[in-house]
């Protein structure tokens, strides 16, 4: 049996600065989190003073610019990997896509905003005094980012916002939201992004409640006539699209690190169960059938690893393609079904009732396998990028 972290000290990625990583971030984990997932999961939402304490932790911030608050120097993105993997350890797939929505609602400012709006607003998200969310999906589509219709018709010194945003994770909470809206003619060409002010007259939220990632606040948005200043434009107008895309493959990695680790979670209670658990006078684990399942779960974990840690490598070299974070995607997911399925055949009975990590991760596969691309979107993207094909 491989223990919860063994993995990495068998992996070339990973060295002893990604181990006192791991070892710094498990340390929060045990005293900041653990105690409180269950109420957390119970009340819907995560404190806002969790997000300082983890800013203060230094995970906010890590890969930042330190120029804004982050941590960047000795850095690479296997650290970023680690975290996501001891935030799972408490097997609730909430609190890492809530905790760290910044993740995906930073990025496109940082990458395509003025000056002046970086400094405004990453320095208070890195700190964690300010949240930021990401607004793309809408009740009409999901995938099909092109055909939004949430619009943004410019009037002298501003904006003016109308439509709706669904699914949005940390929507209730956020104090900013990075936002897709349409200031042109149709399909991608036609899109800009925009910071709105979730504070601003005319905005609407709506709490959404879940089969799972129960502890992340997930919220519809309407917006009516809400006025955004024209500075708040992140990018060139019509020019949102490439940024919405390239955000698009760290989250696709990020989820499917998130998939290997969740699934060693609910392997690791199953392996726990099986040892300590007697049927017909021995161990669970000393029926054949059980060990089996037991060394498949963990052939479907190292195979899947192994992918997330080559895509990984490609992205720091920058030899890396969208295709492979697409099927990577649909691998993690697939994979995390599996394994969540065959922890709770071990378990048995207890992994129908509330309190087991396992039974947690298995109400969570499905919004693995949708949130970031639905299986299917994904596979032929891939399809069209490497074999051709109509758009």
């Amino acid at each position: 049996m491989t223990a919860f972290d063994d993995w990495r000290a068998r992996s070339p990625f990973y060295d002893e600065t990604h181990e006192a990583l791991a070892q710094s971030v498990r340390r929060f984990v045990t005293r900041e989190i653990a105690p409180h997932i269950d109420r957390w999961e119970a009340e819907g939402e995560l404190p806002r003073e969790l997000h300082r304490k983890a800013a203060e932790a230094g995970i906010l911030g890590l890969r930042y610019p330190e120029k804004y608050g982050g941590h960047e120097e000795g850095f690479d993105i296997f650290h970023g990997l680690v975290v996501t993997e001891e935030l799972a350890a408490v097997g609730a797939g909430g609190l890492g896509a809530s905790l760290m929505t910044h993740g995906i609602g930073l990025p496109p400012v940082l990458a395509l905003g003025s000056d002046e709006l970086k400094q405004r607003v990453a320095p208070p998200v890195l700190a964690g005094e300010k949240i930021i969310a990401l607004g793309i999906t809408e009740a009409g589509g999901g995938s099909d980012v092109a055909s939004l219709s949430t619009t943004a018709v410019r009037d002298g010194d501003d904006y003016v916002v109308n439509g709706g945003k669904m699914f949005i994770t940390s929507g209730m909470r956020a104090d900013w939201l990075t936002c897709a809206a349409r200031t042109g003619g149709p399909g991608g060409g036609g899109i800009s992004l925009l910071l709105i002010d979730m504070d601003s007259e005319g905005v609407e939220r709506t709490r959404l409640d879940k089969m799972g990632w129960r502890c992340s606040d997930t919220a519809a948005i309407h917006f009516s006539d809400v006025r955004v200043p024209a500075e708040n434009l992140i990018g060139p107008e019509n020019g949102g699209f490439i940024g919405i895309m390239r955000n698009f493959n760290s989250e696709r990695l990020g989820m499917a690190m998130g998939c290997c680790a969740f699934a060693r979670v609910a392997m690791a209670e199953a392996a726990e169960w099986a040892e300590n658990r007697e049927t017909f006078g021995k161990p669970l684990v000393g029926h054949q059938s059980i060990r089996i399942k037991l060394a498949d779960m963990e052939r479907q974990i190292e195979a899947t690893q192994a992918w997330v840690d080559l895509c990984a490598w490609q992205v720091r070299e920058g030899r890396d393609r969208p295709a492979d974070f697409a099927m990577l995607k649909v691998q993690a997911t697939r994979m995390l079904e599996s394994v969540a399925r065959e922890a709770a055949q071990v378990l048995g009975g207890a992994s129908y009732i509330t309190g087991s990590k396992v039974e947690r991760i298995y109400r969570e596969v499905r919004v693995n396998a949708i949130g970031g691309g639905s299986e299917e979107i994904m596979l032929d993207l891939a399809g069209r990028q490497l074999f051709g094909g109509s758009r």
